[in-house]
C-alpha cells in the first residue's frame, strides 16, 4: 500500500487534468472533423478533411488573420525584448529609489488587458485624448488623429498599448538572469578595459542567451494567442485590419456558431505553433553548450 500512496495522492489531480484539459482539446480534433453549426443542424454531419481543405484553399481571410498575427508576434516580441533588455540594464544597476522604481516599471504587469484596454482608449480618444491634446499643443496637429479607426496608425496604436503591458514580463526574467550573472566577470573585463558595448555583447548577452530563448517563446506563444487587448480595443476591425487568427477562431466559433470551422481553425493553430517551437528551440539550440 505504500508503494501506491504517491500515485493514490497525484490521482485527484491528474483526474481533473484529464477531464478539464485532455477532454476539451480532444474534442476540438472531434468536431474539426465535422460540419457543426448549431443554428443549421441539417448540414451537420462528417466532413473529414473538407474543414482544412477550406482554410487552406478558399478562405482569404485565413491568410489575412495569419499574416496579421505574424505581424503583431513579430513587432511585440522584438520591442518588447529591446526595451525589456534597456530597463532590466538600468534596473540592474544602484541608484537611489531602486526599489520605487522597480515597482512603477513592473507594475503594468499585473493590470488587465481590460483595463489596459479603457486607459489607452481614454488617450487615444481624438477629442480630448493626452496623444491629441499634445499635438494639438505643439502645433504638430491640425485635426484629430482617428487612433483607433485610421488605417495608417490604428496597428501601430494597437501595438503600443500591449508593449506598455508586455514590456514588464522581459524586464523582469533579464533582470533575474544579470543577477545570476558574477559581478567578478564585469570587474576583469573593466580592468582589461572593455568598454560598456564590449561587455554587453560580449559578456552579459552571451550569458543572457538560455534567458532570453525561453522568454522570447514564451512571448511569442502568449501574444499569438492573446485577443484581449485588440478585441477590446478594435473588435478585429476595421475590414479585419487587426484580425489575429484566434479573433477569427472566435469570430467563426462564437458569432457564427460555426464551431467545426472554428475547432478546424484553432487544430491550424495549435500545429503552427508547435512547429513554430520544435523549430525555434532547434534554431537556437536551447540547452545546449554555447
Amino acid at each position: 500500500m505504500r508503494r501506491w500512496a504517491p500515485y493514490l495522492c497525484v490521482a485527484p489531480a491528474c483526474l481533473l487534468l484529464l477531464a478539464f484539459v485532455l477532454g476539451p482539446v480532444l474534442s476540438v480534433f472531434y468536431y474539426s472533423l465535422q460540419n457543426y453549426n448549431p443554428t443549421e443542424p441539417y448540414l451537420n454531419g462528417f466532413a473529414g478533411l473538407g474543414n482544412f481543405r477550406q482554410i487552406i484553399w478558399h478562405d482569404p481571410v485565413f491568410w489575412q488573420s495569419l499574416g496579421i498575427s505574424l505581424k503583431w508576434v513579430l513587432a511585440e516580441v522584438v520591442l518588447q525584448f529591446l526595451l525589456g533588455l534597456g530597463l532590466a540594464l538600468i534596473l540592474n544597476s544602484k541608484f537611489r529609489l531602486r526599489g520605487a522604481a522597480r515597482a512603477v516599471i513592473f507594475s503594468p504587469w499585473a493590470v488587465s488587458g481590460v483595463a489596459v484596454t479603457s486607459m489607452w482608449t481614454l488617450m487615444y480618444n481624438p477629442f480630448g485624448g493626452i496623444f491629441d491634446t499634445v499635438l494639438k499643443d505643439t502645433g504638430l496637429a491640425k485635426t484629430p488623429v482617428q487612433w483607433l479607426a485610421d488605417s495608417h496608425v490604428l496597428f501601430g496604436a494597437v501595438v503600443t498599448a500591449e508593449l506598455w503591458r508586455g514590456v514588464p514580463f522581459f524586464a523582469i526574467l533579464l533582470l533575474a538572469g544579470l543577477q545570476a550573472i558574477p559581478a567578478d566577470l564585469y570587474e576583469a573585463a573593466r580592468v582589461d578595459g572593455a568598454g560598456r558595448l564590449r561587455i554587453l555583447f560580449r559578456i552579459t548577452l552571451p550569458l543572457l542567451r538560455d534567458t532570453i530563448v525561453i522568454a522570447c517563446l514564451l512571448r511569442a506563444v502568449w501574444e499569438f494567442k492573446d485577443v484581449d487587448v485588440i478585441y477590446t480595443m478594435t473588435g478585429g476591425g476595421p475590414a479585419y485590419q487587426t484580425t489575429t487568427l484566434p479573433l477569427y477562431i472566435a469570430d467563426q466559433a462564437i458569432k457564427e456558431h460555426n464551431f467545426g470551422y472554428g475547432s478546424a481553425l484553432t487544430v491550424v493553430g495549435f500545429v503552427i505553433l508547435v512547429v513554430f517551437t520544435l523549430v525555434y528551440l532547434r534554431i537556437t539550440r536551447f540547452g545546449r553548450e554555447h
